[in-house]
């Protein structure tokens, strides 16, 4: 297949060019950005030098469709739900970076993304793709949403939770932490090295945008899940994203029994690994891989059940799922483009 980048220039596209790279049976036709049209990407990102030779290209669904087979939209928000439509209308298969297909209620879209929806045509086709959960879903789609980084990181940590009512849902409290890649490329006084350096912050308290993905997410498994508490920090590091979220036992339970059920929940599932009993993962254990690593832990003291997610934001957080779907959806290996170990230390 021919596939295509829209957003090439951010750190996920970024690092979408690299994965494709070496996938066995997808080739990069074609690069495309909004503001540095004629830039060659290895000038941009000059790491890239030799594997991405291309220039960028203006964004034009016409001639992006007489070269490529399948997009990736690695974009800012208000911009993949004016542009997919056109993308598909050319006959192209699109999986989508941002978060502009992820809610299935618009109006929760413009109350927390302050942007203009998609058309419900376009959010009914588009399949969520948390790909652990999503499989045969995403067999054949035309238009996946790729889940957003702290979404996948609690999502995964609470699912066989949540689908087993072992969790009272008023209970769930998610403690999240992440690298400043997060942000994004571009430059910001939350992100300047000298704001962010030897420090430690809280952001967008009660009003994170992923909150309500997390909450469709869990509704989805379970009906009484309503809301959540979810707070995110910023960690003077540059990849990782750490969640360790806390719920009340809907019933006592060991340890050991929480680690066979999650288990059983993944058996099956290529990067999804359980930490042994006493373990618990650190984000440098994943660093530059799709893995998402988890440690399940029950406190017959208070009754709570404490699970640790750790994901590489830029990989399986973005990128790394993005191709992780569109292997499900083509029929590839799971694992194509994506079977190598993290980077440590």
């Amino acid at each position: 297949m021919n596939a295509a980048i829209i957003g090439a220039t951010g750190y996920g596209g970024a690092d979408l060019i690299r994965l494709l790279h070496n996938h066995p049976e997808v080739e990069l036709s074609s690069v495309h950005s909004s503001s540095q049209q004629g830039v060659a990407m290895d000038e941009s990102y000059p790491h890239l030098q030799g594997l991405a030779t291309q220039q960028l290209e203006d964004i034009d669904p016409v001639l992006i469709g007489q070269k490529a087979d399948i997009v990736f939209l690695s974009t800012p928000p208000g911009i993949s739900s004016a542009i997919t439509p056109k993308l598909l209308s050319e006959g192209l298969k699109v999986i989508d970076l941002s978060g502009d297909l992820r809610l299935k209620d618009s109006s929760l879209y413009e109350t927390w993304y302050k942007e203009t929806p998609a058309t419900e045509e376009v959010l009914n086709k588009a399949v969520y793709g948390l790909t652990e959960w999503a499989k045969e879903s995403v067999k054949g789609a035309e238009l996946i949403s790729n889940p957003g980084c702290y979404p996948t990181a609690t999502l995964l940590g609470l699912a066989p939770l949540v689908q087993e009512k072992l969790v009272e849902p008023d209970s769930i409290i998610i403690d999240a932490k992440s690298g400043v890649t997060g942000a994004g490329r571009s430059p910001s006084a939350v992100t300047h090295f000298s704001e962010m350096n030897d420090n430690f912050k809280i952001y967008k308290v009660n009003q994170h945008k992923h909150i309500p993905e997390i909450e469709q997410g869990l509704k989805a498994w379970d009906e009484s899940c309503s809301t959540v508490t979810f707070s995110t920090h910023l960690v003077p590091m540059t990849r990782g994203i750490m969640a360790t979220i806390y719920g009340k036992a809907t019933k006592p339970i060991t340890e050991q029994q929480l680690r066979k059920l999650f288990e059983e929940k993944y058996q099956g599932s290529p990067f999804v690994r359980i930490r042994k009993e006493g373990q618990f993962p650190s984000t440098k254990e994943v660093y530059g891989s799709n893995y998402c690593d988890i440690g399940v832990t029950y406190d017959e003291r208070t009754g709570r059940i404490t699970v640790v997610s750790v994901i590489d934001n830029l990989m399986k957080g973005a990128a790394g799922q993005a191709v992780q779907n569109l292997n499900v959806m083509i029929g590839a290996e799971e694992k194509a483009g994506l079977d190598f170990t993290p980077i440590f230390p």
